[in-house]
């Protein structure tokens, strides 16, 4: 049998799941190398991309929106307040909850990383022709909303 080395069963070959998962961290990969150039990490450009999309929101509704966990929310929040990319205020209706919010300073930024994952995704889908990007992306948003529970 003249199999290259590095060459996994067929079986293996053939498992969607197993695709997906190779897929998955060939695209983190791509993606963590892009937003490290300006410093970023994923929790970075989910923070910021959510707190300009909804508004100014709590850390409890932010994480929650973003799938981050409170633990690594608190020391995220903490990392972009410091880089004044989002400001955190007392909620006025309950002073025991902090607000959100990004600065322009961060929205800057998030259109910063939005060209560097831009780039990235460009990377990651390379071999890939515009009908197919549409097709893999409606395909993984299927997925991801069934597992999710949501019927799209």
């Amino acid at each position: 049998m003249d199999i290259e080395e590095g060459t996994p069963p067929r079986r293996l070959r053939t498992l969607p799941s197993r695709l997906t998962n190779q897929a998955a961290l060939a695209a983190n990969r791509i993606v963590d190398r892009a937003l490290a150039e300006a410093g970023a990490r994923r929790y970075h450009y989910a923070l910021l991309a959510a707190s300009e999309e909804y508004g100014p929101s709590s850390q409890a509704a932010l994480g929650r929106r973003t799938g981050i966990d409170r633990s690594d929310m608190v020391a995220t929040v903490n990392e972009l307040a410091e880089r004044r990319l989002l400001d955190r205020s007392p909620d006025p209706e309950d002073r025991r909850r902090n607000i959100i919010s990004i600065t322009a300073a961060g929205r800057r930024e998030l259109t910063h990383l939005d060209e560097l994952l831009a780039a990235a995704q460009e990377d990651f889908l390379a071999p890939l022709g515009a009908a197919d990007r549409r097709t893999l992306t409606g395909l993984l948003t299927r997925l991801v909303n069934h597992h999710r529970g949501e019927q799209r």
